[in-house]
């Protein structure tokens, strides 16, 4: 299959990664000199490892490619020529009907071949958050290069306090004791955030009646939670910033009436939907606050027990949610950065599109989105 989508193909190429999209093709540009990147792929076939991987939401004609009903697919687009995104790319998504076949066909990956696994892994994912998708790859033994993720030392630092700060009650009800000590908090941090199986907390999933699967789904999960919590807190100020941004940013060159009108309810409509997902991020959060709430405060470990067997289905459901704004976090602070060019009427039509189909609610149909 080939994707026509040029103008938003460029745009893509351009940008950075971000939740919703991993830029292999400008990873592999800045880091080709890298021995890491070389000796530590992300993929093992060379068009893979060059391509670029979206988190898309499905219009209505593409849901018939799955034997499923789903409402999100990881989307990998080759491009034709790496080197002219205008002649467009070629597309398969993750898990379709004859994934298998299309894959040896295009790449001759064998369904047995280490690269297939890796992009089912990152396929179950809501989105490619580079932190969650780093503890998918790792728990499951892969240990691609750190360019994948652009995760810098403070970031993993901060998360690493707010994880601290989150689990004191917990240590302290497991101590039994009102307070906590630092090293014991460092040490039941370390192993919420570990990336190995056997992370020393068994004890926790006995108390919940939990079999090994399910609370060893159940603790990545709340690692998602954890994360996505504060994510949208360090986010909180840029978000607010975007959504003035979207209502404001100028056009330049000539508009016509078609666009001007197109414009002016892109500003509305994102701006309205931005502030929806945001609430439906944290009214998924609160379910979890209260569980937690629950077990740390009260005593009561059942409603915490119920949340990590619900985990997968919230996490998703929140990954879909907040990636989608982290997406555009990302793409507006690069795309309109401070040695920005300006931005043309088509090409503002492109981006307001892309994030109203990313924030599109899942009880919304295609019907309102231009194809």
């Amino acid at each position: 299959m080939t994707d026509r989508s040029v103008r938003s193909l460029e745009f893509l190429e351009r940008s950075a990664s971000t939740a919703r999209v991993l830029n292999l093709l400008k990873i592999s540009r800045e880091n080709r000199d890298s021995p890491e990147w070389r000796e530590r792929p992300l993929f093992q076939t060379p068009a893979l490892n060059t391509c670029l991987l979206i988190k898309h939401r499905l219009r209505r004609n593409e849901t018939d490619a799955f034997r499923g009903r789903r409402q999100t697919a990881t989307k990998v687009i080759v491009p034709i020529d790496n080197g002219e995104l205008r002649s467009g790319g070629r597309y398969v998504f993750v898990n379709q009907i004859n994934f298998e076949a299309t894959l040896l066909e295009v790449f001759g990956i064998q369904p047995e071949h280490p690269d297939v696994n890796t992009l089912r892994l990152m396929d179950q994912l809501p989105s490619l958050d580079p932190f969650l998708m780093r503890e998918q790859l790792r728990r499951s033994g892969i240990d691609p290069a750190p360019c994948y993720f652009a995760l810098s030392d403070a970031d993993l630092q901060n998360m690493l306090n707010f994880v601290k700060a989150e689990i004191t009650p917990l240590v302290a009800l497991c101590m039994g004791d009102a307070s906590a000590s630092a090293s014991s908090i460092d040490r039941m941090a370390s192993k919420i955030l570990s990336n190995a199986n056997g992370d020393g907390m068994e004890a926790l999933g006995q108390t919940l009646r939990l079999n090994p699967e399910q609370y060893q789904e159940g603790v990545f999960c709340w690692k998602g939670f954890l994360y996505y919590k504060w994510s949208l807190k360090s986010m909180t100020s840029q978000i607010a910033d975007v959504a003035d941004r979207v209502g404001s940013v100028q056009v330049a060159g000539p508009v016509d009436q078609a666009a001007r009108e197109y414009i002016g309810r892109g500003r509305q409509v994102l701006r309205n939907k931005i502030g929806k997902t945001c609430a439906g991020v944290r009214a998924t959060l609160q379910i979890y606050d209260e569980a937690y709430a629950s077990l740390t405060q009260e005593g009561n470990p059942l409603d915490f027990r119920d949340f990590l067997l619900e985990a997968p289905y919230l996490f998703a459901r929140l990954g879909d949610q907040l990636g989608a704004i982290q997406h555009i976090v990302s793409f507006w602070t690069f795309r309109f950065g401070p040695r920005a060019t300006a931005v043309g009427a088509e090409e503002l039509m492109d981006i307001f599109m892309d994030f109203e189909i990313g924030l599109r609610g899942r009880d919304e149909t295609d019907d309102a989105i231009a194809a």
